[in-house]
């Protein structure tokens, strides 16, 4: 397993919204034997408040802030399997903290895809106005750059069950 090495390094499962980062974390910091760190579960346990009401109260770029912040944090500690909220590469700062800290995995899926994962999902602020398959396609657009920029590895997750994708993931052979 070349992307995995005895001087590891944490594991950035990254994407937009409803491309199967959660999941598919759970699975791959099972098979690795290592901890699992959901960024957004963090935030609201610290901030004691859900992600909607941080940027009802707070704004976007408070929450923006808030991750950058965890982030930071968490690279200084033991390699881990590190679920990113789905705006996270869009601040260089964090794209930088990624590429120098460990392994970023981009999880892919069509607008088409993600509108049907998330229909009914009110816990995605960014969408809570127009959950509509042309708005998750234009902000899919505006975030390929920062997305592809951090990512050692993409994988299309469109028919695949998380554990295929686990499985994808963990045979990679493109090294950090």
């Amino acid at each position: 397993m070349d992307i995995i090495t005895k001087n590891e390094k944490s594991i950035f499962l990254l994407g937009f919204m409803g491309s199967g980062k959660s999941t598919v974390s759970k699975i791959l910091a099972e098979k690795l034997g290592w901890k699992l760190i959901d960024m957004d579960e963090r935030i609201v346990a610290e901030q004691k408040m859900s992600i909607n009401d941080i940027f009802a109260q707070y704004g976007e770029e408070h929450f923006r802030k808030l991750e950058t912040s965890l982030l930071q944090r968490l690279v200084e500690g033991t390699p881990a399997v590190i679920s990113c909220g789905g705006g996270l590469p869009l601040r260089e700062k964090n794209r930088q903290i990624i590429k120098e800290n460990g392994l970023g995995v981009l999880l892919t899926a069509s607008p088409e895809t993600i509108y049907k994962r998330l229909i009914g999902d009110d816990q995605r602020p960014l969408l809570k106005d127009s959950m509509t398959v042309e708005h998750i396609a234009e902000m899919l657009e505006s975030r390929k750059a920062a997305y592809d920029e951090v990512a050692h590895i993409v994988v299309d997750t469109e028919n695949k069950s998380p554990l295929e994708v686990c499985n994808e993931i963990l045979k990679a052979k493109k090294p950090l």
